[in-house]
C-alpha cells in the first residue's frame, strides 16, 4: 500500500488555481523531498494531505484512507512552519501532554532525546529560541509515532549545528521504517536527506527521481573557468550548453555533454580560457533550470 496516493488533485481559491491536476504517489517507508519556488502549490499540496483543507478536485488518500481518517487513527504527525506552543508549560509538559492524544505514542524521554530537547525539558515554551522552538514541533510531530511525518520548512530559525542535529535526528526516525515527507527551501538538504525529490511547479508535478537523476536531467555537469574582461557571446551556442551563468569574472557552463562542450570551448572560441574546472551540476542549478522552464 501507497503511504500518500494524489490522483488528479486540483485547489482553486476564486480564478487562481494552486494546486493544478496533481498526480503522486509515495511508497511507504521512503524519505521525500518536495520542493518549489514560492507559490508553487507546496504548502496547498501538504495542508490537504493533513486534512486542513479540502481539495476542489480529485482524491487523496493516506495509506488507503482520508486524509481526515489517517489523522484520526494517528497514522500522521505534522511539523508547520506556523503554530503557538502553550506558553505556561514546560517542554516536557507540553510533549507529554500533546503524546497522550495518541493511541499508541512514543516514550516521553525518547521524543525529548531524538528531538534534542533533554536538557531544555523544564524550561517553560514561552522562554525558547526560534531554533529551540523549531526543536519542539519536532518533538510534538513524532510524539505520537505516526507512520507518516510531514514537515513544512523545518529548519527556518534554526542555525547550523541546530540544522546539523535536526538532521541527524529525522534519519534516526526514518530509519526506523516510518515514511517522510519534506518540504524545504534548503536545496542541500534534499540532496542529503532524502531517498526522492519531487519538483512542483505552478500546480504540478516537473520533475521526480532521485536527487542524482534530478540533476541528470537538468544538464548533468558544469564547466567553469575565468573570463576577466573578454566577452561571452556565443557561449550558449556551444555543444551540449544548456545555461551560462557570470558572476565577478567567472563563467558557469551547465552543460549535457561536456567533453564536446570543452573540445569546442578551444576549437571554435578565441577565448583565454584559465583555471578551467569540470563538476556535477548542484540540485540548486537543476531547480532553477526546471522551475524556470515550467513558467515559461
Amino acid at each position: 500500500m501507497n503511504a500518500i496516493a494524489l490522483t488528479d488533485v486540483s485547489k482553486s481559491y476564486g480564478e487562481v488555481r494552486a494546486v493544478n491536476g496533481m498526480d503522486l504517489t509515495m511508497e511507504a517507508g521512503r524519505t521525500v523531498a518536495l520542493l518549489g519556488p514560492n507559490g508553487a502549490g507546496k504548502s496547498t499540496t501538504i495542508n490537504m494531505l493533513l486534512g486542513l483543507i479540502r481539495p476542489t478536485a480529485g482524491r487523496i488518500r493516506v495509506f488507503g484512507r482520508t486524509p481526515d481518517q489517517a489523522v484520526a487513527a494517528g497514522d500522521i504527525g505534522a511539523m508547520l512552519q506556523e503554530g503557538t506552543l502553550i506558553p505556561e508549560l514546560t517542554v516536557r509538559e507540553l510533549v507529554d501532554f500533546v503524546r497522550r492524544l495518541y493511541p499508541d505514542p512514543l516514550p516521553l524521554d525518547q521524543v525529548l532525546q531524538m528531538a534534542d530537547l533533554t536538557s531544555l525539558a523544564s524550561r517553560r515554551s514561552d522562554r525558547l529560541s526560534g531554533g529551540q522552538t523549531q526543536r519542539v514541533r519536532f518533538a510534538l510531530a513524532i510524539a505520537g509515532s505516526p507512520k507518516l511525518l510531514v514537515l513544512d520548512e523545518p529548519t527556518a530559525a534554526m542555525d547550523v549545528e541546530s540544522r546539523r542535529a535536526f538532521w541527524e535526528s529525522m534519519r534516526a526516525y526514518a530509519a526506523q521504517g516510518r515514511t517522510v515527507l519534506f518540504a524545504t527551501h534548503y536545496l542541500e538538504e534534499a540532496d542529503e536527506n532524502s531517498d526522492r525529490v519531487i519538483v512542483v511547479a505552478r500546480g504540478k508535478v516537473v520533475a521526480d527521481g532521485t536527487a542524482a537523476q534530478i540533476k541528470a536531467g537538468a544538464g548533468g555537469s558544469s564547466v567553469e573557468f575565468s573570463l576577466g574582461g573578454q566577452s561571452s557571446a556565443g557561449l550558449d551556442a556551444l555543444p551540449g550548453v544548456t545555461g551560462v551563468t557570470i558572476l565577478s569574472g567567472t563563467v558557469t557552463l551547465r552543460t549535457a555533454d561536456v567533453d564536446a562542450t570543452v573540445a569546442a570551448l578551444y576549437r571554435k572560441t578565441t577565448l583565454d580560457v584559465r583555471d578551467l574546472r569540470i563538476g556535477g551540476v548542484d540540485l540548486e542549478d537543476a531547480f532553477l533550470a526546471l522551475t524556470k522552464s515550467a513558467e515559461a
